[in-house]
């Protein structure tokens, strides 16, 4: 009766957020011009090499070893020759010699040398080799207002680079301490230079791009969004738009991957960021054909990533994308498993967001898939197989045809999620097993891969509950939930995995969002239906749930509004109590079924008719918002008699004679 009144958070996936690293070959800026003489860098050559490691990626990964070796400091250096205190007494030496015309350019200059480091060793700092190098950093880096803004652009671009700034799970608190404070020193006279007009301050747009670059990369990195990074980030974002014609495609692929990056990690859409992206839209349409592969998996991953966080799907947005989407089939195979990964996810969240399968769409599509069967060994456990199993689930989900590449492509990712079983992440764990579950949903045969996928993912859930979100919570539940009700059996596993979420979901409560409680109701109500015993667990659960509703009653759309009240009457047909936070939920929700009656497909009203039958059938009031609700569901019903299929029609024929049952008048509905 209720096959399909589950639904998902369309804020599912954080998937591709961790997988899409930007062109960050955005050349370190060269050296600063001082009153005596120019100190000149060599911009980095064209990327003829892929990324030395795919988790750090750096402006130097453009280069190959052959021109490392060919820059001023050899790849072989030893950290311990970049810590002699030769090296700061050598720069202390160049500023005291220049004094107040000192451009910061040997400073820029050894910044440059650790991030030269870092991309020999194959690697960012160690926790060792930072806790060694930022006192020495904070203490020899003292900006002035005479430091131009290449030499800052280098510095801070370089160090986050090198992974100076990043937080590693042991981090001492002096170390954060410190990294706060150097931080804080360097952006102080950015804020200075971006506030003043573009002339005064020297001002040029691969700067913004890799300043812009650089705090992306910060907060990715969970660095905190403080007022400096905040007023910097604001600072910068206007100078996009002055220096718009100025981009190369390198750096407007890295300043939209930059942008995209800063809103899903708390940026708001000031005016200034909704210019800074409503000035680069177009420049991707005008520098299409320069475009390298790498440029293109990070600009649709980032207008899709844009899209799921608030963009709207301009003319100029949808225009980037229609424009980007034949090179990926002209340059299929020149994409590494990164950019595979990359592009599927961009495409099956844009189709989420509504893009059109064009037929530009399909044959980019068409032409990746194979590349995943081709590249199944490559694939590591976030980057490739939890984003690439979630694009398939959701593109089939959303129209897409289950081509024989296609189930090759699922085929060869499976065994992968048993061999990397160790490696996945709670919110990996909760993407696999959602995507598990709608490609079953959409056809996927129970096969032997399917089943071992699942069976060693389930574990990873008990082991990992205390680490997994409300969103991980909630879509982790769903998915168990919905196997279940797919005719999967209740194993051990199965019951150990339910048990160890729901204390945190309890714990949580506060903080699911709408969505995210309706999924955990639907859950605990189809598992309860499903041959779960009703323990104090699930009780806590849903009480704690029930009085969420209540809150944010006017945030639930149609969809939430059917789900609630089918699992408020499957909980009650399965010995829940009509407890007073129960009444409340149910009296909050029925208003609603009137406001938006037209919203409502024909599943949606039958899943609410039989409910409200079921909840009449067990002691439900006939209050007027009831019966309103009944009469206007019955209206629907009329008109849109003929979109009901066969089970539907079935439901409803039950729920009618069930409402009559219990009192419901034989009205002309």
């Amino acid at each position: 009766m209720d096959r399909g009144a589950a639904g998902t958070s369309s804020k599912f996936t954080t998937s591709g957020s961790d997988y899409n690293q930007p062109d960050d070959s955005a050349a370190s800026p060269g050296g600063g011009q001082s009153k005596h003489g120019l100190v000149r860098q060599l911009d980095n050559p064209p990327r003829t090499t892929p990324k030395l490691n795919e988790s750090h990626n750096t402006s130097g990964g453009a280069c190959s070893f052959t021109y490392l070796a060919r820059r001023s400091v050899s790849p072989t250096q030893s950290f311990n020759d970049l810590i002699k205190q030769e090296k700061f007494d050598e720069i202390a030496r160049k500023f005291h010699h220049f004094g107040d015309r000192y451009d910061g350019r040997n400073h820029s200059q050894y910044a440059d040398s650790i991030k030269r480091y870092t991309l020999a060793s194959k690697r960012p700092l160690n926790q060792y080799e930072q806790s060694q190098l930022i006192p020495l950093l904070l203490q020899n880096f003292q900006p002035t207002q005479s430091w131009n803004w290449r030499s800052l652009t280098t510095i801070l671009h370089s160090l986050t680079s090198a992974g100076v700034f990043a937080l590693h799970k042991l981090t001492d608190k002096n170390v954060k301490r410190t990294q706060a404070d150097l931080l804080s020193t360097l952006l102080a006279p950015i804020i200075f230079k971006c506030n003043q007009k573009p002339e005064a301050g020297n001002i040029d747009a691969r700067g913004v791009a890799n300043l812009l670059w650089a705090m992306a990369k910060l907060v990715e990195n969970g660095l905190q969004r403080t007022p400096a990074l905040r007023e910097a980030v604001t600072a910068l974002l206007l100078h996009v738009n002055a220096q718009q014609a100025n981009f190369k495609p390198r750096e407007i692929s890295n300043l939209l991957w930059a942008m995209a990056k800063l809103v899903e990690n708390g940026q708001e859409w000031t005016p200034a960021l909704k210019e800074a992206v409503a000035a680069l839209l177009p420049r991707v349409k005008a520098q299409k054909d320069q475009f390298i592969p790498q440029h293109i998996a990070n600009l649709l991953w980032a207008m899709a990533k844009l899209v799921e966080n608030g963009q709207e799907r301009t003319p100029a947005l949808r225009e980037a994308v229609t424009v980007l989407l034949p090179y990926v089939n002209a340059r299929k195979d020149q994409f590494n498993t990164q950019g595979i990964a990359n592009l599927l996810w961009a495409m099956a969240k844009l189709v989420e967001y509504g893009q059109e399968q064009t037929p530009e769409f399909k044959e980019a599509v068409a032409v990746l898939l194979p590349l995943v069967k081709a590249q199944k060994d490559q694939f590591n456990a976030q980057q490739g197989i939890t984003n690439l199993l979630w694009a398939m689930a959701k593109l089939l989900d959303n129209g897409q045809k289950w081509t024989s590449v296609l189930k090759e492509a699922v085929a060869a990712l499976l065994p992968r999620v048993n061999a990397r079983r160790d490696q996945f992440i709670p919110q990996e764990i909760a993407n696999l097993l959602w995507a598990m579950v709608k490609l079953e949903d959409n056809g996927q045969e129970r096969t032997r891969e399917f089943k071992e996928a699942v069976a060693a993912l389930l574990p990873h859930v008990n082991t990992q509950s205390a680490n997994f979100n409300p969103q991980g919570i909630s879509n982790t539940l769903w998915a168990i939930a919905k196997l279940t009700d797919n005719g999967q059996e209740q194993m051990p596993r199965f019951k150990e995995a339910v048990a160890a979420l729901l204390p945190q979901v309890n714990a949580q409560k506060a903080k699911f969002k709408p969505r995210e409680a309706t999924n955990v109701l639907w859950a605990v109500a189809k598992l309860v239906d499903n041959g779960q015993e009703w323990t104090p667990e699930f009780k806590e659960a849903a009480a704690a749930l029930l009085r969420h509703v209540n809150t944010h009653i006017n945030q639930f759309n149609a969809q939430d509004i059917t789900n609630l009240l089918w699992a408020t009457a499957k909980l009650v047909d399965n010995g829940q109590e009509r407890t007073p936070e129960f009444k409340e939920a149910v009296a909050a929700l029925l208003p609603h079924v009137n406001v938006q009656k037209d919203q409502f497909v024909p599943q949606h009203i039958t899943s609410l008719l039989w409910a409200m039958a079921k909840l009449v059938d067990k002691g439900q009031e006939w209050t007027l918002e009831f019966e309103e609700a009944v009469v206007v569901l019955l209206r629907s019903v009329n008109a849109q008699k003929d979109h009901f299929d066969a089970q539907g029609i079935a439901n409803l024929l039950w729920a009618i004679a069930k409402l009559v049952d219990n009192g419901q008048e034989r009205t002309p509905e």
